[in-house]
């Protein structure tokens, strides 16, 4: 149970639904396997098989989002139609047109859904509720908004922000870069990732390449010329190492071994190691986040940030209406 990607999100401090109430809401939309005619199906799943759809530790919560999809690649769909209209067209005497093609696609798509192969994942949320914490394991900001949009179907009130610091990554791991040193418990580590902001987006990637002396001219260069930062490399307290993005998203987050070690001599089953494991790693990431939104010049508050998206409209507990291989 290890993190590995944070999509940081805010909730009021601190965030006041009660356990059992929480629960009883995500009941609404648990998951159940893909019909035959469904491309997807999605919903809340045990975080750790054991029937509960909250997994709560030292007033920490995680919970999980399981989704299946139906694998049907459009190829497969766009041939299928091309030989049934050129049947079509060779028993007519003229080709289908646009509205026949459409339908006829439409008929393949439905005979070919329960045949497809089907793909499952889960996408885990950690919720700290007394310090507003909502971050999520997800590699794009796609995978997460996929979450809260599930949350936002399930719960009565859900009163979630995307984090927004005062300075944003970009400028920050600009300013870390043309120094040559991390802030204030940071250290840079050996990736980095430049763009430039024309039409032509050239870019410059160093990696696991020592970002000190011999590189740091002609970095310096290259921020000169207008390049900005996309992703850089850094190192915690010599606890975590993480990619940061200019979204301000971190990725590739690794724990120090030691930590791992640590959870391991404090666990003699499957389940202890469980308990470790989240202990361990919240424990770690309640100390890091604060510093972490300090380095980038601390917290916008709630009326200074950004309006947030209108939320997407609600699906179904169970299903979404947009195919797999259309998304």
């Amino acid at each position: 149970m290890w993190f590995k990607n944070l999509q940081l999100y805010r909730l009021p401090t601190p965030w006041t639904i009660d356990l059992a109430k929480f629960e009883e809401q995500l009941s609404r939309g648990t998951f159940a396997r893909c019909a035959s005619h469904e491309p997807m199906s999605r919903g809340w799943v045990s975080p750790r098989k054991d029937g509960g759809l909250i997994y709560a530790n030292n007033r920490q919560w995680l919970i999980a989002l399981g989704v299946e999809q139906r694998l049907l690649p459009s190829s497969v769909v766009n041939d299928e139609v091309r030989e049934r209209a050129e049947k079509m067209a060779a028993e007519q005497g003229y080709a289908p047109g646009r509205k026949a093609l459409r339908e006829l696609k439409e008929r393949v798509t439905e005979e070919l859904m329960p045949r497809a192969f089907t793909r499952k994942r889960t996408t885990f949320v950690w919720i700290d509720p007394q310090n507003g914490w909502f971050v999520v394991d997800a590699g794009s900001a796609a995978k997460a908004e996929e979450v809260i949009e599930h949350l936002r179907f399930c719960l009565d009130d859900f009163p979630l922000q995307l984090l927004h610091t005062q300075v944003s990554p970009q400028s920050a791991m600009a300013d870390w870069l043309a120094g040559g040193e991390g802030p204030a418990g940071f250290s840079i580590d050996r990736d980095c990732e430049l763009k430039a902001i024309g039409e032509e987006k050239s870019a410059v990637r160093y990696v696991r390449h020592p970002l000190g002396d011999e590189v740091s001219g002609e970095i310096k260069a290259h921020l000169a010329a207008g390049k900005l930062p996309t992703r850089l490399a850094l190192t915690w307290d010599d606890r975590i190492a993480f990619v940061l993005t200019e979204k301000l998203e971190i990725k590739r987050l690794g724990f120090l071994d030691l930590l791992k070690e640590e959870a391991e001599q404090a666990a003699e089953h499957a389940d202890e190691q469980f308990d470790a494991d989240f202990a361990l790693m919240t424990g770690e990431l309640a100390r890091f986040l604060p510093q972490f939104v300090a380095a980038l010049g601390g917290e916008v508050s709630e009326a200074a940030a950004p309006a947030p998206t209108p939320a997407a409209s609600p699906v179904s507990p169970s299903s979404a209406t947009t195919p797999p291989w259309e998304a």
